[in-house]
């Protein structure tokens, strides 16, 4: 099975019921490329808030997911000072929901079961067409810089010292959702080296960005691509030392996970829960403790339309549709 054909099986399985569980009758309205359930009446690529309340909901508790890691737990407690504040600016209840894939993420979005989310970069825009969701805020740095690059790394000995030397070999990704993880890696080994998945070299998928750095470390993997975020984090917590691994390309800056809610919940919930964003304090959090190690120090207003326009880009190289089936 070909990278392409099993990327459009991935969102086959994911999604299908999608359209099954749209209303009977399509609604009249622009939607680009959003599922037949959505409207994008105002043109910003995001599905609009359902104009009708009883569309609307207002759960008692509040699900929140944060991008697939190795170690959920990790990160369970490094946003619990977050979710503390998210309790008090909203009044309800707040729960972490540890997410296993990329897919599964989005599928509890899709379902209901998933209001509030941080999904990584190359998810967005599965998670903006099928799902619904609505980003408007992403970490950034102190001076409000935001960002991260996509590297290759290979180990010290592997005989890998240049891209092309990655011809018939194995190249790790993480999954075919991810952006540096699988689509920009792709774009660009094509684009400026002439090379393909399964004709140039062997791809095998990790399932996370950990995971894949980890086998390079750990010499399971001879190259692997992946966000240089993660790896910051990783070589700062030392689950691995910087002399491990080797870089042998970087990327321009993409933006990074981006943050936001399902978008039908009620207006004034939706609001309340971009105020706790826009209003947390980073110092002496636990959230800053995780995340300054890599270089981020607040949250800063995005749009989907903006910010994420070099992701559909690269996605219309991969040929990736959004369709929902």
């Amino acid at each position: 099975m070909t990278i392409r054909h099993w990327l459009t099986a991935l969102c086959a399985v994911v999604f299908m019921g999608a359209f099954a569980s749209a209303p009977a009758s399509a609604q009249d309205c622009e939607r680009g490329t959003l599922d037949a359930r959505f409207c994008d009446k105002d043109g910003d690529l995001i599905a609009d808030i359902p104009e009708d309340p009883a569309e609307q909901v207002d759960p008692d508790q509040l699900i929140f997911a944060y991008t697939p890691v190795e170690d959920p737990a990790v990160y369970k407690e490094a946003w619990s000072d977050f979710l503390k504040h998210l309790e008090e600016v909203t009044g309800k209840s707040v729960v972490f929901f540890p997410v296993q894939s990329n897919a599964a993420q989005i599928e509890a979005m899709r379902s209901g079961r998933l209001h509030i989310a941080g999904f990584n970069t190359g998810s967005n825009p599965l998670a903006v067409n099928c799902a619904g969701f609505r980003p408007f805020t992403i970490m950034a740095s102190a001076d409000g810089s935001f960002g991260y690059e996509m590297e290759i790394l290979t180990y010290p000995g592997s005989g890998i010292e240049k891209v092309e030397d990655i011809k018939g070999k194995k190249l790790a990704f993480t999954s075919p959702t991810s952006n540096s993880g699988f689509k920009a890696p792709s774009a660009i080994l094509k684009a400026d080296f002439g090379m393909e998945a399964e004709r140039d070299f062997e791809p095998v998928f990790s399932g996370k960005h950990d995971n894949s750095i980890l086998g390079v470390a750990n010499k399971d993997y001879p190259a692997a691509s992946i966000a240089n975020s993660v790896l910051a984090r990783m070589i700062s917590r030392e689950v691995i030392k910087p002399e491990q691994v080797v870089s042998i390309y970087k990327s321009q800056t993409f933006p990074t996970t981006g943050y936001g809610i399902v978008y039908n919940l009620k207006p004034e919930l939706a609001a309340k829960i971009q105020e706790a964003f826009q209003t947390f304090k980073w110092e002496g959090t636990s959230l800053a403790a995780e995340f300054s190690k890599s270089g981020e120090a607040q949250f800063i207003p995005i749009t989907y339309k903006e910010h994420w326009e070099v992701i559909r880009k690269i996605d219309a190289a991969n040929g990736v549709s959004y369709a929902c089936k």
